[in-house]
């Protein structure tokens, strides 16, 4: 198709001087390999409705039908016709028509068009583009990281509509068979590529996100995750030296999150409660993990007195043979920061702080597991022992679910196993009723 002449010279849709510049410059420029530009713009008036029905035939000892698919070899897309087989030729003709429309019906999808027939790697890279600038900066770092060792080379000559749930279950069956990646990181994979096929869905390039259906091995048994007991936790304090005995005081009897600690400014801190608005992790200030962390909770006496004794506490730094005096806090107005480092008062990092002070105090009591998220899993489990509510624990722990406050956190301990067994054993000697014949 061309348009009308100009200079005696017929000019098509793209300059010949420039034919990597397309005339329709609001088009993307991930267009799929070897279709027309669309005419009139946009995929949605270019997609055609492929709507097949096939009679299904006897070959042999099978049904079959004869379909068209699209398939990718070297990077370029062909339309091929494949003979799919149905069933056993002992299914009647009803029977093998069902068993037909069930196999096509994604093939058959109206709203299935060229937006899904996008390269993988090209829609990773929209979804690089519109999507990981919103997430934190560890959580894109590391689904860049999937993206390129994982998934663009296994996807790589693969359009979005060809990954369907059977594909997709393959490539996590062979994962899984490898002793690498771990089962950690294989969860991680499948939540990198949820989420880029989710956004396919949002983008209408495809109709439903086929990751929703992968199943995954079930994880082995493993340990129960460890908790400070209380008398550890306050021997675990005598060792550590301020502020940060008082960072890992509030930690535990809050149950914030380290970044979340890191993050806390004193406009955040009432008389008694705290609110979380923020968290300060790896360099970035940034939104709570979600909107059940962005919330106040209630905080006993003894932990706010801890806080605001901050304000008048000097720490003593040992510099050579000499000893320097830093205040605790440099500032206390209300956008400063609660916790802030001994010299310059920026925000604290809190890997230095695990691995200077929390570590080596964990080693010398023989708890050298403990870090920043036994803290908080000491906390929640500290509620359960203490016999509060799932759901005000949930509330204070501030889980979207009380599943995760009660599945993941909350530990059951020997005490509370032994309590339980001597009620069983009141309950069951209390009811016990003499037998009488009849």
């Amino acid at each position: 198709m061309s348009t009308k002449p100009t200079d005696g010279k017929q000019i098509g849709l793209t300059d010949p001087v420039s034919p990597s510049v397309s005339a329709y410059g609001n088009l993307p420029n991930e267009q799929i390999r070897n279709e027309p530009l669309p005419q009139g713009g946009g995929f949605e008036k270019m997609a055609r409705r492929r709507y097949q029905k096939p009679t299904p035939k006897k070959r042999g000892k099978q049904w079959t039908i004869l379909v068209r698919e699209d398939v990718v070899e070297n990077g370029q897309r062909k339309r091929e016709v494949r003979r799919v087989p149905l069933g056993p030729s002992t299914l009647t003709r009803a029977e093998a028509e069902r068993a037909r429309d069930e196999y096509l019906a994604d093939i058959n999808q109206t709203q299935v068009g060229i937006g899904g027939a996008i390269l993988f790697p090209d829609f990773a890279r929209i979804y690089g583009r519109d999507v990981l600038p919103t997430l934190s900066r560890t959580t894109a770092d590391r689904s860049r990281s999937v993206l390129k060792v994982h998934l663009i080379p296994e996807f790589r000559d693969s359009m979005l509509r060809e990954m369907t749930p059977e594909v997709l279950q393959g490539y996590f069956a062979r994962l899984e068979a490898t002793p690498d990646p771990s089962a950690e990181s294989v969860d991680k994979i499948r939540d990198v590529l949820s989420a880029v096929m989710r956004t396919a869905v949002d983008y209408r390039r495809l109709t439903s996100n086929p990751c929703e259906r992968i199943r995954l091995k079930k994880r082995k048994l493993t340990k129960p995750k460890p908790f400070l007991r209380p008398q550890q936790f306050y021997a675990l304090l005598e060792l550590i030296a301020e502020p940060y005995a008082s960072m890992i005081y509030v930690a535990a009897f809050t149950g914030l999150r380290v970044s979340e600690l890191a993050g806390l400014l004193w406009r955040n801190v009432h008389a008694d409660s705290i609110t979380i608005e923020q968290r300060f992790s790896r360099g970035d200030m940034d939104v709570p993990k979600s909107e059940a962390s962005q919330a106040t909770i209630a905080v006993d006496d003894h932990v706010m007195e801890r806080i605001q004794r901050l304000k008048t506490l000097e720490v003593v730094v040992r510099a050579g043979r000499a000893t320097q005096r830093y205040k605790a806090v440099k500032s206390a107005g209300p956008d400063d920061l609660v916790f802030q480092s001994v010299k310059k008062g920026v925000p604290i990092r809190d890997n230095n702080v695990l691995v200077r002070h929390i570590k080596p105090a964990g080693r010398k009591l023989g708890i050298g597991w403990v870090n920043w998220q036994v803290l908080r899993r000491s906390c929640a489990t500290w509620l359960d022992m203490a016999q509060v509510t799932v759901k005000d624990a949930q509330g204070l722990m501030r889980h979207s679910r009380a599943s995760t406050t009660q599945d993941l956190y909350q530990q059951v301990v020997p005490e509370s196993q032994r309590k339980a067994a001597r009620q069983l054993t009141a309950f069951v000697m209390k009811s016990k009723q003499p037998v009488t014949e009849q």
